[in-house]
């Protein structure tokens, strides 16, 4: 059996092959000079000397960034490192962040000769689409630039059972998972299948239509709802208390 061989001369990175990755850029790539390498001999700590970093670095020198269009730039909420009972979360198993600060906005819309605001001001607390946006360093920090529909809602307290939802977003209280079958067994927690029904808590003031007005949602706060099961942002109360936050499209109906 040949014996494979790994040198740094065989590595290489180039940005090209990247650009199927929409929004990222390659910051920094490092490698360290690994030699000859046998098969098995690849550990942990044979790969300290890569970094890779997927936000794109805005240089020192610019001091301010100012959004365009209907684009909102908003400061990222650093990631829980540690559970509610102070264990230490590795980087693989740390959530996404989906809340920050909103640092800038863009300039006003116009719709059929009408100005519009921005539905969100500089200050304000945000939960946003978790995958929406490019992600830049800015001052040391991270950042997002998102466009306005991006934006879910405003936390308007720390607990997110407060939060506002914005235009056509409803806010729903899961409902508990179902401990047993029809026929009386007993389920275990990874064989729970997912909820896809809940309270309404609260509903947006609807989305604009084509001249400039609200279309007020099919839903209301205290209807139980049966909505899409992959659809929306998944999001815990400070008590444990499961939420999702989704557009009035993706509930499918109304129970009672």
């Amino acid at each position: 059996m040949a014996t494979s061989q790994l040198t740094a001369s065989s590595m290489t990175v180039s940005a090209r092959n990247l650009a199927s990755f929409e929004g990222l850029r390659l910051s920094t790539v490092k490698f360290s000079s690994f030699g000859a390498l046998k098969p098995g001999a690849l550990t942990h700590r044979s790969f300290k000397g890569l970094v890779v970093k997927a936000a794109t670095v805005v240089a020192p020198k610019y001091t301010s960034i100012k959004p365009l269009g209907d684009r909102v730039l908003v400061k990222i909420k650093e990631a829980e490192e540690k559970t509610e009972g102070g264990i230490l979360l590795p980087t693989t198993a740390l959530s996404k962040p989906q809340e920050g600060e909103v640092v800038a906005v863009g300039e006003e819309k116009t719709m059929r000769k009408t100005k519009l605001e921005c539905s969100v001001k500089t200050g304000a607390q945000v939960i946003y689409s978790k995958y929406a946006g490019t992600e830049i360093e800015f001052n040391g920090s991270n950042h997002l630039i998102l466009k306005e529909d991006d934006i879910v809602g405003i936390l308007e307290t720390d607990d997110i059972k407060d939060l506002k939802p914005l235009k056509d977003r409803v806010f729903i209280k899961v409902a508990e998972a179902e401990e047993k079958t029809a026929g009386g067994l007993l389920l275990t927690e990874s064989s729970k299948e997912k909820p896809s029904i809940g309270m309404v808590i609260a509903v947006g003031p609807g989305a604009l239509d084509e001249e400039g007005n609200r279309k007020p949602l099919l839903v209301a706060p205290g209807n139980t709802v049966m909505y899409s099961k992959y659809s929306g942002n998944d999001l815990k109360g400070s008590d444990g208390t499961n939420y999702i936050a989704l557009r009035a499209s993706d509930v499918l109906a109304v129970l009672s």
